[in-house]
């Protein structure tokens, strides 16, 4: 019996240390350790996972190559609900989730797909029932000094032709741009989300795989960047006294590869984002606040050779939560109830998307900002994305033949 436990504890320490937080079709599974984390505490809040939890199942409304990102379109005179989809390789479409009808929208910019690159991001400008304006991230190849190198780019456009059904995108504004561009194809991170208030725009910026850029004050890379809708500096930013341009955009620095982003019910943000080896990360975004990477994190690196934890340095802030072995997280939704309360067990809670723990995974936030992991659904695939839209929610897939699924209580 004792030498039972003690290999069942080398294999839990060895889990602990092996498993890498990538994007990439290689990422390693851990969801086969599924049953094993079910029954462990959360190493930072001491919580437990409980397996009393809602059920649901899917029905598949589309199918795409792919994709990345989507958000939900007005629903107007009780039409069917619609949704924008991006796929990487450049496609964005209007896909009418009743009837999984798929119209291709185009004008898109030509991005540079490979790695993690490709079309990213897409929201709705505030004022979208009359501008029909969009906010969409996509990663463009560099010219000249820049040849071979690659960065995320925003731009503000308008989506003609929705009541002609010949989409396309037209007057296209750049609002943001990655600097410097760097070689490589991974950690663009371009994630974009609105204020509350929905005078500010929120985008992430991932650190291309370079670790030092996001303690880099004079590059914007491992930053969340916060600017006016039309690309302008806010004057009330924590660095705009700076005489620094770039710095002035800063809303936080010292991330990683941030893939999701969300205020919840009290307008707090938060992001998540994928750590090395082990220690993806859950943090509540602070005004000017640094999160430490790449000098502390609760991962070590893909060598092996470890990082100092964030207790080591308090002058960094500290996750709310981290998950080792990693879920690899990839969006995020706050569940909140509409014309639809499919989940009502879910209500203000946050919906997580994984990649490598193939995951729906549902967090709560207590009122002194601890968070707990209450369930996690294996789906049996790498999930993009999670949408919750009127109460009802949508996933993507990840991949080739990637289904977008409505979950059915």
């Amino acid at each position: 019996m004792l030498n039972k436990h003690f290999a069942v504890s080398v294999a839990m320490i060895s889990m602990l240390f092996s498993t890498a937080a990538c994007s990439n079709q290689s990422a390693i599974d851990t969801n086969a350790d599924l049953e094993k984390y079910q029954e462990a505490k959360n190493p930072l809040n001491d919580s437990f996972v409980t397996n009393d939890k809602p059920a649901f199942t899917t029905k598949a409304v589309a199918t795409f190559n792919e994709p990345w990102a989507m958000t939900a379109l007005p629903t107007i005179n009780n039409e069917s609900p619609k949704l924008l989809v991006t796929q990487k390789t450049g496609e964005l479409f209007i896909v009418n989730i009743k009837t999984g009808a798929k119209t291709a929208v185009a004008g898109i910019p030509k991005v540079a797909y490979g790695g993690q690159g490709g079309l990213g991001d897409i929201i709705l400008a505030p004022d979208f029932a009359t501008s029909k304006n969009i906010y969409l991230s996509y990663v463009e190849a560099g010219t000249g000094v820049d040849s071979n190198k690659f960065g995320a780019q925003v731009i503000k456009a308008k989506l003609a032709g929705l009541d002609t059904g010949q989409l396309s995108l037209r007057e296209i504004t750049p609002i943001w741009q990655q600097t410097p561009k760097m070689k490589g194809q991974g950690h663009y991170s371009h994630r974009l989300l609105l204020s509350p208030d929905e005078q500010y725009l929120y985008i992430s910026s991932g650190e291309r795989q370079e670790k030092t850029p996001a303690q880099d004050m004079s590059g914007n890379l491992g930053k969340i960047i916060r600017l006016n809708l039309d690309g302008s500096l806010p004057k009330d930013n924590p660095f705009a006294d700076t005489n620094n341009d770039i710095a002035a955009q800063f809303w936080s620095i010292g991330h990683r590869n941030v893939l999701g982003m969300v205020f919840d019910e009290k307008g707090q943000l938060w992001a998540h984002e994928m750590g090395p080896r082990g220690g993806d990360e859950f943090n509540l975004i602070k005004k000017g606040k640094n999160y430490g990477w790449p000098i502390v994190s609760n991962g070590r690196n893909y060598s092996g050779v470890d990082i100092p934890d964030h207790d080591t340095r308090p002058e960094f802030e500290a996750p709310k939560m981290t998950w080792t072995p990693v879920i690899s997280p990839s969006s995020i939704s706050i569940y909140k109830a509409g014309t639809h309360n499919d989940f009502p067990a879910w209500q203000g809670n946050a919906l997580i998307s994984s990649l490598s723990s193939k995951a729906l995974i549902v967090v709560n936030f207590d009122n002194d900002n601890a968070t707990t992991e209450r369930y996690r659904y294996d789906m049996g695939k790498r999930i993009r994305s999670v949408l919750n839209v009127d109460g009802q929610v949508w996933i993507l897939e990840d991949g080739n033949d990637a289904q977008l699924l409505r979950l059915q209580p």
